[in-house]
């Protein structure tokens, strides 16, 4: 009896032990939604954007997405909230949220920077300072931000971030 005890209270500390270990580094659950978030005339936020990312070097990182996704609320609360990732976003790009609606509003910019909706939201494009497409998500790569971890998602800035200037 004392074997099957202990046994269990292994088993059960092991679990515990996995699942911490799981959630480590995964992006966090904001505590709750930002209304508007994806308020905005997105393309004159895009023009804005790309005359400021000019001035200041950087890239424009436009996120597709809607109120009404949790996987959204999820990324732009990391974008905001963690050091790491707010350091990398804030450093090296100018962000644009684009509203897609129900899959009916914007489309003919999801159209031009050849953005996969039908894989789902939120799907990330990355522009140069002079509007051109550096990347369009091929579809469903950051569909599920609550199952992304930190670093995966700062690998991705940071690979797409402007490459910096030697002194």
């Amino acid at each position: 009896m004392k074997q099957v005890l202990a046994a269990l209270a292994l088993l059960f500390f092991a679990a515990t032990a996995f699942a911490q270990w799981k959630t480590d580094g995964m992006l966090e659950a904001p505590p709750n939604r930002s209304a508007g978030l994806y308020a905005g005339n997105a393309k004159q936020d895009i023009q804005r954007a790309l005359a400021s990312a000019t001035k200041s070097h950087k890239r424009v990182l436009l996120v597709f997405g809607g109120d009404w996704c949790y996987d959204c609320h999820v990324l732009e609360y990391n974008f905001h909230q963690d050091p790491a990732l707010h350091s990398l976003l804030e450093s090296n790009y100018k962000l644009v949220n684009v509203d897609v609606g129900k899959y009916d509003k914007n489309l003919d910019l999801a159209a031009k920077y050849k953005m996969n909706l039908s894989k789902g939201v939120p799907a990330l494009a990355v522009l140069d300072p002079g509007g051109k497409l550096l990347y369009s998500d091929p579809g469903g790569f950051f569909e599920h931000a609550r199952g992304m971890t930190k670093q995966e998602v700062a690998d991705f800035l940071a690979q797409w971030a402007p490459p910096r200037k030697k002194p």
